[in-house]
């Protein structure tokens, strides 16, 4: 049966601004030993399945090898706690890519799904500030960036044409607080490090 969703999307790295990895279509190194990234989702609209998902989150992180095309990567999927059953079920089948589309594309560089959790996750969107909490063990804002000459209320810089699974138009961002802590072992602070914002439409 045929799904959308259509909402925004935020994404924090452990690389430095502007990540590698984003900008050779994961072909070049991180910038560090492994690549570590979050993507957090809030579904405005959508439908998986005749199920309405609409006004839920998701989040999915990414602990890849330092070139993210050589496949490998361990993944944790965390689902919205205020879904339903069914809701769970459907947003779970889109994000692990069982369902098709972007996150489909993605699956043949997975090697091990560490596990797929519901927990509250709280996203937000305030102009050029993007955050989201994921139970106790995510917490991310990232802020997009402009530059300096044209002030704080000058154009938000973008990327084009990427390889991504959101969007091929990419805000550039950097976050002001990147923290993890008992993600299936790994602890983090990237605060500082890459960011990325985007409207995301997807389909199948």
């Amino acid at each position: 049966m045929p799904w959308n969703l259509n909402g925004t999307y935020l994404e924090s790295c452990n690389c430095d601004v502007v990540c590698p990895c984003t900008t050779s279509g994961l072909t070049a190194p991180a910038d560090h030993e492994r690549c570590q990234v979050t993507f957090a989702f809030h579904v405005d609209s959508g439908n998986v399945d005749g199920v309405d998902v609409s006004g839920r989150n998701v989040a999915v992180f990414v602990d890849a090898p330092r070139v993210m095309a050589d496949g490998g990567w361990q993944v944790a999927v965390y689902l919205d706690a205020s879904a339903d059953d069914s809701q769970a079920a459907a947003l779970g089948r889109v994000f692990c890519g069982e369902a098709g589309g972007p996150m489909a594309a993605l699956t043949p560089l997975i090697g091990k799904v560490l596990g797929v959790e519901r927990v509250p996750i709280e996203y937000r969107d305030d102009g050029r500030h993007h955050a989201a909490r994921v139970g106790d063990v995510i917490d991310v804002e990232i802020e997009d960036q402009v530059a300096p000459q044209f002030g704080a209320d000058g154009p938000v810089m973008h990327l084009t044409g990427m390889f991504h699974p959101a969007n091929s138009t990419l805000a550039i961002a950097r976050s002001s607080r990147a923290r993890g802590g008992g993600v299936y072992g790994r602890s983090w602070d990237f605060s500082g490090g890459n960011g990325h914002s985007a409207p995301f439409a997807w389909s199948a």
